[in-house]
């Protein structure tokens, strides 16, 4: 975990029962679900392996120890678990190293949040090498504080993730927003007591009462997080 932006940038949004803001990276605020299905495949493939299309939805936004367990297992690679996250990261940063795209809306949001000083967390289940990385792209001032999901003992679905991000920023979980883009996300940030807005970018989610599922990013601002909160209270 580590803090990017000047304590200063950290305090609670006045006005606002609204606390902090907490986003997940992959999927929802860069379009990268793909690359990981891409490096993936490109990995199998040099063991010998192609995957079927349909187990794209069963590891998307999981932790990669689960992805690369469920993989291994379907195809009956001689691979183990460490082994191939090693591989899988090679492979998705050789494609992150040329560029990164923004999902729609993704640098407005971000942009409206440092303007109002919303403290502000990245939360993901990618490692923290994979991290860096793209948050050079995004802008490291945009964040407060980033959590990894190989720096926590429990990642995505669990809450812990979202609990680090919210104590990391002094806020109450029922007090920040969370924007996610797939069902392990959204189920990691409602076991953390959070609010949650979902722009799913693979898999369909669910609407229920409290959840809140949109189409794009640019459904999504300030005064919308602001909303989440204020009717849940």
């Amino acid at each position: 975990m580590t803090s990017t932006v000047p304590q200063a940038l950290t305090r609670t949004a006045e006005g606002s029962a609204l606390q902090a803001v907490l986003l997940d990276m992959d999927g929802t605020l860069v379009d990268t679900e793909g690359f990981w299905w891409d490096a993936e495949r490109e990995a199998f493939a040099a063991l010998g392996h192609v995957l079927d299309e349909s187990w794209r939805d069963v590891v998307v936004g999981g932790p990669m120890t689960r992805s690369a367990a469920f993989l291994i297992e379907a195809t009956g690679a001689d691979i183990t678990v460490p082994e191939l996250t090693v591989l899988l990261n090679d492979h998705f940063e050789a494609r992150i190293s040329r560029g990164v795209p923004l999902m729609p809306g993704a640098a407005r949001l971000l942009a409206e949040l440092a303007e109002h000083r919303v403290p502000t967390a990245l939360v993901s289940a990618s490692h923290r090498r994979i991290i860096d990385e793209i948050v050079r792209s995004l802008g490291p001032e945009h964040f407060a504080l980033t959590v990894a999901g190989d720096e926590v003992a429990r990642t995505k679905p669990y809450p812990d993730p979202y609990l680090i991000a919210a104590r990391g920023l002094g806020a109450d979980p029922a007090r920040c927003a969370v924007v996610e883009d797939t069902a392990t996300g959204v189920a990691a940030a409602e076991a953390a007591g959070c609010r949650v807005v979902a722009v799913p970018s693979v898999a369909p989610i669910a609407a229920v009462d409290s959840r809140v599922v949109v189409g794009s990013l640019e459904d999504v601002d300030l005064a919308f997080l602001r909303t989440l909160i204020t009717r849940a209270n």
